[in-house]
């Protein structure tokens, strides 16, 4: 398992302001550093000083890509062509170098408006990662002009006994809610993996009949993100390739490849791995008053606002948002099912809530008045259908 540990320092958000084409000094806001943007103008860069790192960046000049406060979006290109994906790699380049993933695996066939968009998944401790994405937009005149990602190096953690695929697809299989009907939200992208990929606009919400099932085409063994104690982690798991039947397009299921008796209660006991929790199905769980449950992330299109976090199988989960002139404060809330025989399991999962106006420049925020980070999303099942 790795961890997001410790702070990110002035020295690492200065590098890749430099590969931005950004100068300044880093100016502490609010448990992030900014650089740029002053006037609300200009190119702008904010990294979260609390590992991972959550880095966003927008040239914000008339008609590109606008990454503060609001999804990224490619600029509206007005007919004109995207860069090459050579061309769009060589642009990137000196961002992913910044933010060590300068040997990820790239995927550049994505073009939103006229700009492309470069996604890296990096592989840590020699396996591949879903959730640790990097992505940096390109726009036309070949220069970049937005991104996200984290800039914090993952940290080696405890090690785990882990389960097989097999045993993995069928703890995901008999799952609460395995088979009801789910929604396949976020933005497709080349598998084997991805937390996924950032940005909007995104195709359509497509719903998923009952009882349905998806055919597992691969199945690859790495590390996906979770949030581990309340911060992120990357999490031994199976990384299953799967596509519904009558589509072209695979996307990326994941379930964690711990065993059972290591993974944490999802109703929020506090216990932590090896700490001797009750196996699955042994004991109900208690009703423990409902607590507040960590936003991960978010992804916006017109007045529609999309969080994302992860929780257990069994518990409720509710998710408002207020909004003012200069931001919109998120809330997601757990209420444990009380007296549930529940197995240990966590996934994440999408709320979707509907603004009074559109996000615009408007930064999401948590309810202690941290900035969410953009989600990069990839096809995520918020609860997974049955696979064969």
């Amino acid at each position: 398992m790795f961890h997001a540990r410790g702070q990110v320092g002035e020295d690492r958000v200065v590098a890749l302001a430099e590969a931005l084409g950004i100068e300044g000094k880093p100016v502490a806001e609010g448990g992030s550093w900014r650089i740029g943007g002053q006037d609300g103008s200009g190119p702008t860069l904010r990294v979260d000083q609390q590992a991972p790192g959550t880095w966003t960046f927008s040239r914000n000049i008339p008609g590109s890509d606008n990454c503060k406060g609001a999804t990224c979006k490619a600029p509206t290109g007005g007919g004109t062509a995207a860069v090459s994906e050579a061309a769009a790699k060589k642009a990137a380049a000196p961002v992913l170098k910044a933010v060590g993933q300068d040997d990820a695996k790239l995927d550049a066939s994505q073009v939103l408006d006229g700009s492309r968009v470069v996604n890296a998944d990096p592989e840590v401790g020699g396996l591949p990662t879903y959730g640790w994405t990097t992505g940096v937009v390109v726009g036309a005149s070949g220069e970049v002009v937005g991104g996200s990602g984290r800039l914090a190096e993952p940290v080696k953690g405890d090690t785990y006994p882990v389960v097989g695929a097999r045993e993995a697809l069928d703890a995901m299989n008999g799952a609460p809610g395995a088979g009801d009907r789910v929604e396949i939200g976020g933005c497709a992208t080349p598998v084997p993996l991805d937390e996924g990929e950032q940005q909007e606009p995104c195709a359509p919400v497509t719903k998923q009949p009952a009882g349905d099932t998806v055919s597992v085409d691969e199945a690859v063994f790495g590390l996906a993100a979770h949030s581990v104690d309340g911060r992120p982690a990357l999490v031994p798991s199976w990384l299953f390739e799967v596509r519904p039947a009558g589509s072209d397009t695979p996307f990326t299921v994941t379930h964690p490849a711990v065993e059972p008796e290591f993974l944490a209660s999802p109703a929020g006991s506090g216990e932590r791995p090896g700490e001797e929790p009750s196996g699955p199905g042994d004991e109900p769980t208690s009703a423990p008053a409902t607590r507040e449950v960590q936003v991960e992330g978010y992804t916006a299109q017109g007045d529609e606002l999309t969080v994302t976090f992860t929780g257990g199988v069994c518990a409720d989960y509710k998710a408002t948002a207020s909004e003012s002139a200069g931001k919109v404060t998120v809330r997601v809330t757990e209420t444990p099912w009380p007296d549930k025989v529940c197995i240990l399991i966590a996934k994440q999962y999408e709320r979707t809530l509907r603004l009074d106006a559109p996000l615009g420049d408007r930064q999401v925020v948590t309810a202690d008045g941290e900035p969410v980070p953009l989600h990069k999303g990839g096809a995520r099942l918020p609860a997974p259908p049955s696979a064969r």
